[in-house]
């Protein structure tokens, strides 16, 4: 594909609606065929409405490139922002392409109706045993009359010193952030002026490294250190934070807005009694009182901050609402109704998702990230936004990153990686750090859990239950970075 001109807001806008609706039309079509003959009307129309959007879109943009990375779709180079509604839809027709290899489809100018509907028979077969899946569908084609589709191969695992790369760069992005997080509430407690221009170059690293390369961030999140928690969780709920955001197709302007929000969102507790911030016992109901003053104190130390250009009335939101849920049973007390807006939601998922799985002053056992998720997604009481939890589900996995595991074979594993099939979040991949007699292993053997036995059909291992990681002595980060 050649480069594309830059694109005006408005012409990206629409590249994003007619993309949306070439999808819709691609998976329409592929459930037609698979579900009625070719004669059948419903099938014909959803040809037609195919062949119109996408010849529309090859006589204007000259050629185009469907494309899936991961849970993505691009067109033509454009990320389509696809919302929870349609999540499951795409992902459908995404399993399509890659269970044949397929990372892109390209329809090149001149394509005819006719086209279609052998291409996607194509599609339906089963790509069966063959040992290169993609090798066999291009040699499909080839004795079909498709002309003007061709297709390209999914981009293959990144090579082990690329991952070392992605994964210095992840690190290096967290380390610098972690220390600018310090610095700004170190010097808001202080009472000194905090350098907000490094604070949103730092977001900045944030949403770049996550746009990149989402897991490698992710993975930095287990770096759990009690003596820096303080810092550490204001730097993961952002990045929490713009993983959801992501999730939900929110541009890098909007991503930007939403992890500086993150970072910021306990700025409120550098004017609370430090004594009471670190209270290692329960807090009695006056020092209660004064913990549940920090939103209001974050909102309104956010608007003398002095650094923006104009007043961050979405980061002050972000820090009054992250603790409102959304039924407002949490607080600050409102005495009028209010609809808690999305950022705030998002936060206070990122939030309550870290906080549950770190150790803290009042902390001193977190539970293991699968079970913070599921009491997050299955207990009203908490006041999560469902839908932003199951967007969280979707970046993490059942089992999140960092998760300490047995199988049923007895093996203590490490989840090391999300599956990218959505109907598959509960098999990641994971590395087997000691044996079944809890022998450690001189080197941690990675598994994906996906995978079945040939003779059986079946899983060859799966994950039986979780454990607390602390209780084992283990620090699960040493096995991921």
């Amino acid at each position: 594909m050649t480069a594309r001109a830059y694109r005006k807001p408005e012409d990206s806008a629409r590249l994003q609606d007619v993309g949306r609706k070439a999808l819709s039309a691609f998976y329409a079509a592929v459930r037609s065929l698979k579900l009625y003959p070719l004669e059948n009307s419903a099938v014909q129309h959803a040809l037609d409405d195919l062949h119109r959007i996408l010849s529309g879109l090859v006589e204007e943009e000259g050629s185009v490139e469907l494309r899936v990375v991961g849970d993505f779709f691009f067109l033509n180079e454009t990320r389509l922002r696809l919302d929870l509604t349609n999540y499951s839809t795409f992902g459908s027709f995404a399993r399509v392409l890659t269970d044949h290899g397929i990372g892109a489809v390209e329809v090149l100018p001149g394509i005819s109706r006719d086209e279609w509907a052998p291409f996607l028979s194509l599609l339906l077969r089963e790509s069966g045993e063959a040992e290169d899946p993609f090798a066999s569908f291009v040699h499909s084609m080839g004795g079909a009359p498709i002309l003007h589709i061709e297709v390209l191969p999914a981009k293959e695992v990144r090579e082990p010193e690329l991952e070392e790369e992605a994964l210095n760069a992840a690190k290096r992005t967290y380390a610098q952030s972690v220390r600018v997080a310090q610095d700004a509430l170190t010097d808001a407690r202080m009472g000194r002026a905090v350098n907000v221009r490094k604070v949103k170059r730092a977001v900045q690293g944030i949403v770049d490294q996550v746009l990149s390369n989402e897991p490698s961030m992710i993975t930095m999140t287990t770096l759990r250190d009690y003596d820096e928690y303080t810092f550490t969780h204001c730097v993961n709920v952002s990045i929490f934070s713009v993983v959801i955001g992501q999730r939900l197709g929110l541009d890098r302007l909007q991503l930007y807005e939403l992890g500086l929000g993150a970072l910021f969102h306990d700025l409120g507790k550098s004017r609370i009694d430090v004594d009471i911030i670190n209270k290692p016992a329960g807090l009695d109901k006056e020092e209660w009182f004064q913990l549940q003053q920090h939103p209001t104190e974050g909102m309104l130390a956010l608007f003398h901050l002095h650094g923006f250009s104009d007043v961050p009335y979405r980061q002050m939101l972000m820090a009054y609402e992250h603790h409102m849920r959304i039924d407002l049973s949490g607080y600050p007390k409102n005495r009028r109704p209010r609809d808690p807006t999305l950022f705030p939601r998002i936060v206070s998922v990122a939030d309550a998702f870290d906080a549950g799985t770190s150790i803290r002053s009042y902390q001193y056992q977190p539970s293991p990230p699968d079970l913070v998720l599921r009491e997050m997604r299955d207990n009203p009481a908490r006041g999560m936004d469902p839908a932003l939890v199951k967007a969280l589900i979707n970046a993490t996995g059942v089992y999140p990153v960092g998760t300490l595991a047995i199988l049923d074979t007895m093996e203590l594993v490490v989840v090391a990686g999300v599956n990218k099939d959505p109907e598959k979040l509960h098999q990641p991949l994971v590395k087997v750090i000691a044996d079944s007699m809890g022998v450690p292993r001189a080197e941690p053997l990675t598994l994906d859990l996906s995978e079945t036995d040939p003779d059986t059909g079946q899983p060859v291992c799966a994950i039986i239950k979780t454990v607390d990681a602390e209780k084992y002595g283990i620090q699960v980060s040493d096995y991921l970075i």
